[in-house]
């Protein structure tokens, strides 16, 4: 063999040796990384999981799952659900109350903690807890139940463009952005809002064990402060997160220090950054013509 022959098959070596490192380096991270994101079952007893509820509510599939795979551990005895929210849309808000309620059927103890803000749809997870805990500033409240549809046919106008709409229906285009809505189309919405706004009232009331008229009092879209809160009914006690962990171990009848099961978010760099900016404007780029119905501060 030549030395040139030689320095080949080196160099061929080194690469091969460093491609199956490479490869074995990948392998252990993408291990890790599963197994962040992986809700590991303890043989040992009484543990208390959380649920973390942050940010406008619209895609809510992965609180879901983690309440649903709680439900069914057996180790798992209380849930403690940490909401941080203004709000969001009727329909998840709801997923989530039902979900919630299904746990404490299957026995589990549930215990929310208000962060700083858990108003208007997040309020109306909450509701369906055995205990919720909030701190003396947390914003809460805010009862109610909103449609916005943008007009911009003024703009339209200027611009010299003309929308035609052929539709099957009076009311098919209702919410339309190219044109003011008229009176019909007003109470037919306002009625739909009431509806959902009854039903919001009666998961209060019915989740408190207090009268709908006592309810509505304070169900007018108003915010009020944890403390409030407390003194109006609509919180058990005042406390931290850690507290409302307690309270749950306490109920669950777990001795001693309960152990945390929590499932760690996987993100990009920049991620939680861009999810809570979009979060705000996606009030403001839903389509035209769908009634959106919210529940949002």
């Amino acid at each position: 063999m030549t030395k040139s022959q030689g320095c080949r098959t080196g160099l061929l070596v080194t690469l091969l040796v460093v491609l199956v490192l490479g490869m074995g380096m990948l392998a252990i991270l993408l291990f890790v990384s599963q197994a962040r994101n992986t809700q590991w079952t303890f043989s040992t007893r009484g543990i208390v999981a959380i649920v973390e509820l942050e940010g406008p509510i619209f895609d809510v599939r992965n609180q879901l799952q983690q309440l649903k795979n709680y439900a069914d551990n057996s180790s798992v005895k209380a849930i403690v659900i940490r909401i941080n929210s203004p709000g969001g849309a009727v329909a998840p808000s709801q997923e989530l109350f039902e979900e919630v309620k299904k746990a404490r059927r299957k026995g589990k103890k549930v215990v929310v903690s208000m962060g700083s803000v858990a108003a208007s749809g997040g309020y109306y997870v909450a509701c369906a807890a055995d205990e919720i805990y909030a701190n003396p500033g947390t914003i809460t409240g805010s009862i109610g139940v909103i449609a916005e549809f943008p007009n911009i046919e003024g703009l339209m106008e200027k611009v010299g463009i003309r929308f035609e709409t052929i539709k099957t229906g009076i009311y098919k285009d209702t919410g339309s952005a190219f044109r003011p809505m008229t009176e019909e189309e007003h109470k037919l919405v306002y009625e739909m809002l009431m509806d959902v706004y009854d039903q919001f009232v009666e998961a209060v009331a019915e989740s408190r064990g207090m009268p709908i008229e006592d309810v509505k009092k304070y169900a007018d879209g108003r915010v009020f402060s944890g403390r409030q809160a407390r003194q109006y009914g609509f919180v058990d006690a005042l406390g931290t997160q850690s507290d409302a962990i307690e309270r749950a171990a306490k109920l669950a009848g777990i001795k001693g220090k309960p152990r945390i099961l929590r499932k760690h978010k996987r993100r990009f760099p920049f991620g939680q950054y861009a999810e809570e900016t979009l979060g705000q404007f996606l009030p403001a780029i839903r389509p035209t013509h769908t009634p959106v119905l919210y529940m949002l501060r």
